[in-house]
């Protein structure tokens, strides 16, 4: 039938009195399960491309990290890398002089001398910090002082103004997931991490064919009778606005050979075939009788429990869907956003629809500069009363605070912050976001994306957010997250995270990470030495730099009880990750520091074992029976991932 007939029904002719009638009228649900069941699961063909190419594609496999990002430790500002400790008692009132050293480190220039005790290295923005230095100081903060002298007037802080590598991207994580879109946000991520090409999912191809001996295209003069083929041109669009490729064949007469041959001609080709009109049980109506001839199983449901749309036909035929749809545009459209995107979608990779627009609660609080309307990209969970806004706390530097949000949301410029607890309108960058099924918040680890892998690859989306051991305890004790990772040590007891529970927590046990002493090898100070030896040598070696960890982690207690009183030089440098202090011996700006054993033979360095770490998990129990809760604890339990955690370097618990 036509695309755009009225519901008036054809004339019978004689020979139509004993026309085959509807088959089964089925709800929705059932018509889609059934569909699906035929034509899932199903292997998504893919192709390698170069990242220039690959805009709007659908990765098809996880794209991990091959380097950390920045790969050095640097300056977020202009101004003068320093040593924080000189600068303890400077102000305003009371500036410190020092004097400045005879090199300059502009982006791409790699540092040549230390900066050491009352000295500065001028430094601009994105260039690499010096070894000795922990600080950088802003230059408006500073005045000429002579030849060869600045004096600075405000105290610093370790990491002052310093982004530290791997701050951005650490080498081995996850960067993203097979299922994602690709915009200019993660062709950004992997042109940052050196990746040329990347393998996606190939776009379905869509044949697009309108029926109906009435049809003409839109451009040619219409004669009595003849109306245009709306159809062809909507469906052609919506099959290329969701994932899709379209081929749009034009119309075919009501003519059942020269449907059948065009039919054949777009399944030799393509991967789906959409038709509109020849739904009905009028006497020119043919094309579900063909249906029957083109492979199995063949039709899957004719007509269909929906207003409008009850004529819908749904057919696999050798495992290419065909679609009929009604031939009223408003009934066409209706059906192919309803009942056939979702399946174009999964064929394409993409994930399902969303609004553009959500209410969320933020669960802390965000400060604000004054004067000055500010954009705060954030990442959606669910929560016991509706969504959650977590903002993206990684730095206005970092590439994975715009690609990897879900949206933004807006302060006023006349607010100096958003309070914790506020409801938000948060503006998402597309419509397909989706609310992940399981949130992690807690401590990161790259083992987190081994045990996470098989739940992506059921379906389940996994968000991971990085706020710490006792920012993911906050976060399970206000019910953001169903997990939350944590490997935190108790002096009082000498055991690892049960002592941190609180009503309402279950320890789900992790696995194991080998904590050590990391050097350069072939550093005589450190080879073979256990880890108490090492430490002891290095105390006693003036002229060794160490690089801590951050208050709160729980490598930092670790260094702190084999430290005892000592503050050796290099103390207060305190990167917030296991790839940053790699990468600060690595690159010679330290000697020694501590991380897992995994991170240092990634860096190919020195490595002595000091204590085996437990990362576990603090499992919110009103959160326990959730379906994707459960697909984590299965995964977590199975020889899959056990296998792939010993592979890593870790040891299952």
């Amino acid at each position: 039938m036509s695309s755009d007939m009225t519901n008036s029904p054809r004339p019978k002719s004689p020979d139509s009195v004993d026309q085959d009638q509807f088959l089964t009228i089925l709800s929705r649900e059932e018509a889609m399960a059934r569909f699906d069941a035929a034509l899932f699961p199903r292997a998504l063909p893919s192709e390698q491309r170069r990242l220039a190419d690959a805009q709007g594609c659908v990765l098809a496999q996880d794209i991990v990290a091959p380097i950390d990002v920045p790969p050095f430790d640097r300056s977020n500002v202009d101004g003068f890398a320093v040593r924080a400790a000189d600068l303890s008692k400077a102000g305003e009132a009371a500036p410190v002089r020092v004097m400045l050293n005879d090199e300059v480190i502009a982006c791409g220039t790699a540092p040549l001398r230390p900066v050491l005790s009352g000295t500065a290295t001028s430094i601009a923005t994105g260039g690499p910090l010096p070894r000795g230095a922990d600080a950088v100081v802003m230059v408006e903060h500073t005045n000429p002082a002579g030849a060869g002298a600045i004096e600075i007037r405000r105290a610093a802080s370790p990491g002052q103004f310093v982004s530290y590598a791997g701050s951005d991207i650490a080498r081995g994580e996850t960067l993203l997931r097979a299922g994602t879109m690709i915009g200019s946000r993660e062709i950004g991520m992997c042109a940052a991490c050196g990746i040329s090409e990347v393998l996606v999912t190939r776009r379905p191809q869509v044949a697009v064919l309108s029926t109906g001996d009435e049809l003409v295209q839109p451009g040619t003069p219409l004669r009595p009778a003849e109306i245009y083929d709306t159809n062809g041109a909507i469906v052609t669009a919506a099959v290329n606005e969701n994932g899709g490729e379209a081929m749009f064949l034009g119309a075919v007469a009501d003519d059942e050979e020269a449907l059948e041959a065009a039919m054949r001609k777009a399944l030799a080709t393509c991967d789906m075939l959409v038709l509109s009109g020849g739904t009905s049980k009028g006497a020119g109506d043919v094309s579900h009788r063909i249906i029957a001839r083109l492979g199995k199983p063949g039709i899957i449901a004719h007509g269909v429990a929906l207003k409008p749309g009850k004529p819908l036909c749904l057919a696999v035929c050798d495992g290419k869907p065909v679609i009929i749809l009604p031939g009223f545009p408003t009934s066409a459209m209706f059906t192919f956003h309803d009942m056939i995107v979702p399946v174009l979608r999964r064929m394409a990779g993409l994930p399902p629809r969303s609004d553009a627009k959500v209410t969320a609660k933020v669960p802390v609080r965000i400060a604000s500069e004054l004067g000055r309307t500010e954009f705060v990209m954030i990442s959606l969970v669910e929560g016991a009363d509706g969504l959650i806004a977590y903002p993206s706390g990684k730095g206005s530097g970092a590439i994975t605070s715009f690609a990897q949000a879900d949206g933004f949301l807006k302060i006023d410029a006349l607010a100096d912050q958003l309070p914790a607890g506020s409801e938000a309108e948060v503006t998402l960058f597309t419509p397909h976001v989706r609310v992940p099924d399981l949130v992690i918040v807690g401590s990161h680890c790259i083992g987190l994306d081994l045990v996470a892998a098989p739940l992506a690859r059921a379906g389940l989306m996994v968000r991971s957010i990085a706020v710490g051991s006792l920012g993911g305890l906050a976060a399970a004790r206000r019910g953001e997250c169903d997990f939350a990772p944590i490997h935190l040590f108790d002096e009082a007891t000498e055991s690892y995270n049960a002592p941190f529970l609180m009503a309402g927590l279950e320890l789900v046990p992790g696995w194991r990470r080998m904590q050590g002493i990391v050097f350069r090898a072939g550093d005589a100070r450190f080879e073979g030495l256990d880890a108490q030896a090492a430490v002891r040598a290095a105390l006693a070696d003036a002229a060794c730099i160490m690089v801590n960890r951050n208050q709160g982690a729980g490598t930092r207690i670790l260094i702190d009880r084999l430290l005892g009183e000592a503050r050796p030089d290099g103390y207060w440098n305190q990167p917030r990750s296991h790839n940053a202090v790699a990468a600060a011996v690595a690159q010679h700006r330290a000697d020694w520091g501590m991380t897992i054993a995994p991170v240092a033979h990634a860096a190919g360095l020195g490595f002595i074992p000091l204590a085996e770490e437990h990362y576990d998990f603090a499992l919110v129990t009103a959160r326990k029976q959730r379906p994707a809760v459960q697909a984590f604890l299965q995964a977590l339990a199975s020889e899959e991932s056990r296998a792939a955690l010993e592979g890593a370097g870790f040891r299952p618990a």
